[in-house]
This record gives C-alpha cells, structure tokens and sequence, in this order.
C-alpha cells in the first residue's frame, strides 16, 4: 500500500501503528497510586478502575526524566514510556520505595503493543478482538479496559498520542502476528514509520528524545495543560514549576512551536531557525504534511519570536508560526 493511501486510511478508516518502541511497566501494591502521586506531576490518586492520565517525572530541577500515560487497571497500574528511557524510570521509581506497599515489574517483552487509529478504530478492533463496539467507543481519552483476545487476557487503552484518535491493544507477545492478521483480514491497513511519523507532528505531539529531553521544562515543551494538575499536593520538581507560572507568569526562555516551511524542502532535524540575523532556535521534528502538501516542523523558538505569524527563516527559506495542531485527528 502506498503511503499516501495509507495516510488516507488513517484519516478516513482504520490503521495499524507499530508500537513497538513503547516501554511497559506494571506498578502493583495497595500504596501504588499514592506512590506514584507524589513523584509525578499529574493527579494519579483519585484514578479509578479504568481511568487513567497523561503526565511527566520531573527531576527536583524541573527537568524532565519522561512523559508517561499512567492506567489504573483496577489492581494494577500500567504505565507506559519511550522504550529508552524505561531503565532509567524504573531505576528512578525503585529508589523511592522504602516502607510503601508497591512492587515494579517490566512488561515490556510479556506483551506486544498495537495501535489501531481512525474514525473506524472501535468497529475494526471489535471485529479482530471480539469486543463490543459500544465498550471501545464508550472509553474516554486514557479510558482502559480489560478483554480476552483468543482466550488470553489482553488489555485495551484509549489513546490520542499516535496524532490520530484509537486504541492500544496489548496481547502476549506471541499473539501480535496473529492480532494483526486478524486486523488486516477485516481491512485495516498498515501505517509505516513515515506516515506515523507525519500524523504525530501534524497533530503537533511532542517526542521524548525528539522534541524533548532531559534538559526541558514541560512548560518549553507545550504540556502543562495535558501533564500537569494545579491542583494536587506536592510532586518532585513541583516547586519549579511552580516559581515559573506564578512568579515569572509562566514565562520561560524557549517554547516549542509549529512552523510551516514555504517551498518544497523539509527542513531536518537540528536546523537552525534565524530571525533578525541571527538564530532563535532549531527544529526537533519535520515532515512534508500530506494532508496540507507542505513542509511543516516543530522547533523551539527564543520566547520574543513564538506569536503566530511571525516569520522566520529556516535553511536560508521563509518559515512562518503556526498555530497547532496543524491537522485536528
């Protein structure tokens, strides 16, 4: 299939999304969301029995460690990362459990994640899964529920962070190969790494160790809203947020912003993006968007130059702020 039409597919119909990068780890114990609430940044105390958030693990800094999507399973929680940051994260976690009831355990290689998007996401994964379709399209965003899959326990999460609304469905390992041909046998197609790629900036979702690191602040990155309650007690790294919204109005030195590119080229990685002779910033993630036929990015830029319309130049070619997303999924 080409990538066209499976961008297409993605859009208008249903596709699979390798999730193959994702890093998976259970944390259990009668202390587990108490635990993790007072590590990371978002409300993970009050999570019900198929609830779950989106949320960042700061270091005292402000800095980021990761972003994670926390699910509470109903006797577990199941918190999901970037592969690469999963040692790091459960070395992080491990070293704060003193006299908490919580035990951590990697799943990454016990199950093998899916991704199923588009707006006929619920009625093709009920079909490959035997799921009701009122059940899948019932589930709120970071919603979760549990189901069998060819008499095998398996687990569905409602997901938006792929750019285009639809679930994670995770089955034993051994049980991907047949989930897929399953999915494919009812029509749904297989969406490649460009064309994830292209929904995830189009949607304008940031990446951790592509439009994010161990040196940013959320509030550079754009999450705040999504990652951060305002509400709930105290969470490590807490006290740097809170000097920046409070103190300093929310004001920081970068922020991550949309860029459409004129002309045809895409800008790579790393590029540096100039203003007034002389560079404001760099891009982290670019792409031809196919639903707009031009080169869009995502780049930090100096604060002074991040109101949509400003023009910049990036690789000796105009570049003007966009708004975000630049697609709705």
């Amino acid at each position: 299939m080409s990538q066209h039409n499976s961008y297409q597919l993605a859009r208008t119909g249903a596709a699979i999304v390798d999730r193959s990068e994702r890093g998976w780890v259970v944390v259990s114990g009668a202390d587990r969301r108490s635990y993790l609430h007072g590590l990371l940044t978002n409300d993970i105390a009050t999570l019900q029995a198929g609830q779950g958030c989106y949320a960042a693990y700061l270091t005292p800094q402000g800095r980021m460690i990761a972003d994670l999507w926390v699910y509470e399973l109903g006797d577990v929680l199941l918190v999901s990362m970037i592969r690469d940051v999963k040692p790091t994260v459960l070395a992080r976690l491990d070293q704060f459990i003193f006299t908490e009831d919580v035990q951590l355990g990697d799943v990454t290689d016990t199950f093998g994640a899916t991704a199923v998007v588009g707006p006929r996401a619920a009625r093709a994964l009920a079909a490959a899964a035997d799921v009701a379709v009122d059940q899948l399209s019932a589930l709120p965003e970071h919603g979760n529920l549990r189901i069998a899959f060819e008499r095998q326990p398996a687990i569905v999460l409602r997901t938006t962070d792929t750019g285009e609304s639809g679930f994670d469905i995770l089955v034993a390992s051994e049980q991907v190969a047949r989930l897929r041909e399953r999915l494919r046998a009812g029509g749904t197609g297989d969406v490649d790494a460009g064309v994830a790629e292209a929904l995830r900036i189009e949607a304008a979702i940031p990446r951790f160790h592509r439009d994010m690191d161990e040196e940013t602040i959320p509030l550079e990155a754009g999450i705040e809203v999504r990652a951060i309650s305002m509400t709930k007690g105290c969470y490590v790294g807490q006290e740097v947020i809170v000097r920046v919204l409070h103190r300093g109005h929310g004001r920081v030195a970068r922020r991550l912003v949309g860029l459409t590119v004129n002309g045809s080229a895409v800008p790579p990685a790393g590029a540096p993006v100039e203003a007034e002779g002389k560079q404001i910033g760099s891009v982290t993630s670019s792409v031809m968007s196919p639903a707009l036929s031009k080169p869009i990015a995502l780049a930090y830029l100096h604060r002074d130059f991040v109101t949509a319309g400003t023009i910049v130049r990036v690789n000796d070619t105009d570049a003007v702020v966009t708004p975000t997303p630049f697609v709705s999924g």
